[in-house]
């Protein structure tokens, strides 16, 4: 009898693991099937903002997407036919890859207008980077490689995020110029 107890207890005390394991393998089945299903609409999302964020900062343009390694941080860079150049960078302000931006820069190297791709930061303190015009526009007419910032008051962190965001672009544009410009 007592034996029976024995081996009783013993898959008592490993039920608990099969059980969770096969859980866990369905799980992780039934996430990766939802991820085949979804990874070519998200993608197809990603590019429709990003074109219509071009669009907001230059207008209605063709453009071309550069290729290869485009640098930390950087997203995609669009070159329209006229030298303008768009740089998508993710930067990190108070939260963790939270300002998603799209860098405008002319064919001289300055910064020319900036387009909010998407903006996780704090809403009414980080969210002040987006929403105060002044804020984006002392980025403008600079070429880097060090932009000077007068942060906003409360948002230093997305401030600071901001101007790494545009600096990224810029040594972007400046990594990339030669195929920028003669496309």
């Amino acid at each position: 009898m007592s034996e029976a107890k024995t081996k009783s207890t013993a898959w008592d005390n490993i039920k608990p693991a099969v059980v969770l394991t096969i859980i866990c393998i369905a799980a992780a089945l039934l996430l990766t099937f939802a991820y085949e299903l979804t990874k070519d609409r998200i993608a197809e999302q990603k590019a429709l903002k990003f074109s219509t964020s071009v669009k907001s900062l230059f207008g209605k343009v063709d453009c071309r997407l550069l290729d290869g390694e485009l640098g930390e941080g950087v997203e995609n860079i669009a070159v329209t036919s006229d030298g303008r150049t768009a740089v998508q960078v993710v930067a990190d302000g108070y939260s963790k890859g939270g300002i998603n931006v799209l860098v405008g820069i002319e064919a001289d190297g300055t910064v020319s207008g900036i387009e909010f791709v998407s903006l996780g930061e704090t809403p009414g303190l980080g969210s002040k980077v987006r929403d105060i015009e002044t804020f984006r526009e002392q980025f403008y007419g600079q070429s880097g490689p060090e932009v000077t910032l007068d942060a906003v008051s409360g948002a230093t962190f997305s401030s600071k995020g901001m101007k790494k965001a545009v600096e990224t672009a810029l040594e972007a544009y400046n990594n990339n110029k030669e195929a920028i410009l003669n496309g």
